[in-house]
């Protein structure tokens, strides 16, 4: 009697334990079949598969393993991009809807729109620097061009050495990447695929103490810049340049826009930062490309919600940044 209770409890806990669910292409609306779907638990000792199932002809996978301790996540490829299924705590793990996109490398198809930032903190022992874009995919395929990359930008040489990456999917976890060179100099790229959804790449680095900092427009999209408010950009030719003072509107932080592509100088004149105070700095991740187990929004946006607010209601992203910061 015994024996028979322990195989019905084993039992059940098998088919309590068990994640399955249907492969969607996205793009078509149609099931994906002979897609992979691997179950990943990240860790400190990085990550571990714990179970493995491909879809079948109607787009359907079961993975006979019960779902792990948080963070975990249902990781799939499908036309060599990598899609990433967070399991949130007490979600159903039955039913799992896994979505796939068709790929295009011509932005057009993909919906692209971007934004482009960057913030300034001159210090006494050096300039920091935080670059981030804001892309936006409307459309229903993922964006991925090897050779050019899904965005472009200039390092200045002294930063080329300790530059990193950091990208966020949608509904990912942030994942970091080494800048990758191109043919241009001082120019570089990262090739992580823009999929559907709001993507977010941050390039970080510092410079060292200086009265000038010295940048790059790329392409025709206007960049801002934000410093600190005890932090003023001015200079000869600063309107001549195409930079333009947007104020600071009440805020903690100076704003400018710099809408004529090419590069450019500014003049820095103040010292500041708008981290938090008792904030401890970012710790980089190994450049594998593998989710880390620390969910959440990025690195700016925990730091710089009230900049962000501000910067891009301005370019009319007020809306959406206000959705991000309520949902986090």
């Amino acid at each position: 009697m015994r024996k028979v209770l322990g195989l019905l409890l084993v039992s059940s806990c098998c088919l309590m334990g068990e994640i399955s669910g249907v492969v969607t292409n996205a793009t078509t609306g149609k099931p994906q079949t002979g897609v992979v779907v691997n179950l990943i638990h990240p860790g400190e000792n990085g990550m571990q598969t714990l179970g493995t199932a491909k879809s079948d002809a109607d787009g359907k996978f079961q993975i006979n393993q019960p779902v792990p301790s948080p963070p975990a996540l249902l990781q799939s490829v499908f036309e060599d991009v990598q899609y990433n299924l967070v399991l949130q705590p007490g979600a159903p793990s039955t039913g799992v809807r896994v979505n796939v996109y068709d790929v295009t490398n011509q932005p057009s198809q993909a919906s692209i729109s971007q934004q482009h930032l960057v913030v300034l903190e001159p210090g006494g022992d050096a300039i920091k620097v935080n670059e981030t874009f804001l892309v936006q995919n409307t459309g229903k395929t993922t964006f991925l061009a090897p050779v050019k990359g899904s965005v472009q930008f200039f390092l200045p040489k002294a930063a080329q050495a300790n530059a990193k990456v950091t990208v966020e999917a949608p509904n990912g976890m942030p994942i970091t990447r080494a800048p990758e060179k191109t043919t241009e100099p001082d120019v570089f790229k990262v090739g992580y695929p823009v999929k559907p959804g709001e993507t977010v790449y941050e390039i970080a680095y510092s410079l060292p103490p200086s009265k000038t900092f010295d940048g790059e427009v790329l392409g025709k999209n206007p960049l801002l810049l934000v410093t600190p408010e005890a932090v003023q950009l001015s200079g000869a030719g600063l309107k001549e340049d195409g930079i333009k003072d947007l104020g600071q509107n009440g805020t903690r932080a100076r704003v400018y826009e710099v809408s004529t592509p090419g590069a450019y100088q500014v003049s820095i004149d103040g010292i500041g930062t708008l981290q938090a105070s008792g904030e401890e700095p970012a710790q980089a991740s190994p450049d594998d490309g593998s989710p880390r187990p620390t969910a959440g929004p990025a690195r700016l946006y925990q730091r710089l919600p009230w900049v962000l607010g501000l910067t891009f209601s301005i370019l009319g992203l007020g809306g959406l940044l206000l959705f991000r910061r309520s949902a986090a």
